[in-house]
């Protein structure tokens, strides 16, 4: 079961950010600025990504970095790195922050890193946190982002002759059903619907609808899912 937050959805970048980092590179005035995000869930997981970034360009001057945890953004952090202090970790930081996802600023769940080689020009503060918050914005413009929402989780206790029926019409009916589990006696078909206090009464009378009122379901947890 998950920790509940005040949101129930929120933007993250894709699975695959998780193993495989966005990586963009801007030359500006000689330096150059590379941008790289990856999918994260917790400090550890951040300052690892940054550790290893450090290990990768250890010839580089500078390797800043701002990073944004959990559903409700309550954790933020970044990191000058011997820049002049705001010029770089506070503009990665609101890139970040700031970042407008369909109407939304949600972006959650995510470290920014920018590896700076230094190319002999200053750049001044106002020069540096342009090119900071540049490139993390287009590292964010080159990847897509996905909708995480938190998904109540529900089972519907089915006989065995008729789970398979139920679960191809539940899914029919554009119903989230994660899987079907056979037991003994009974088998149970989990269904995930939003969290939103409102999904459960709509599933009740659809379910109602196709079991010609035999079915009923339980409340088995909530669980954060990446929608499609």
């Amino acid at each position: 079961m998950t920790e509940q937050s005040r949101a129930t959805r929120f933007t993250v970048l894709p699975d695959g950010a998780r193993d495989h980092p966005v990586v963009h590179e801007l030359e500006i005035r000689r330096s150059r600025f590379i941008g790289c995000l990856a999918r994260v869930e917790s400090e550890d997981q951040a300052r690892e990504f940054i550790a290893g970034l450090r290990r990768q360009h250890h010839e580089a001057r500078h390797v800043c970095s701002a990073f944004i945890l959990g559903p409700d953004r309550d954790v933020m952090r970044s990191s000058d790195d011997g820049e002049p202090a705001g010029t770089a970790g506070i503009p990665m930081l609101e890139a970040l922050s700031l970042r407008d996802t369909d109407g939304a600023r949600d972006l959650s769940d995510v470290c920014a890193v920018v590896v700076r080689y230094f190319g002999g020009i200053k750049l001044g503060a106002g020069g540096l946190v342009r090119a900071y918050s540049d490139a993390v914005s287009a590292a964010l413009d080159a990847t897509r982002t996905v909708t995480r929402q938190r998904m109540v989780l529900t089972g519907v206790d089915a006989p065995h002759a008729e789970a398979g029926r139920w679960e191809n019409e539940l899914r029919a009916a554009g119903f989230a059903v994660q899987d079907t589990d056979y037991a003994p006696s009974s088998a149970t078909v989990t269904v995930a619907l939003p969290d939103d206090g409102r999904s459960g009464e709509g599933f009740a009378a659809r379910l109602a609808a196709i079991t010609a009122g035999a079915g009923t379901f339980r409340t088995l947890g909530t669980e954060w899912v990446d929608l499609p």
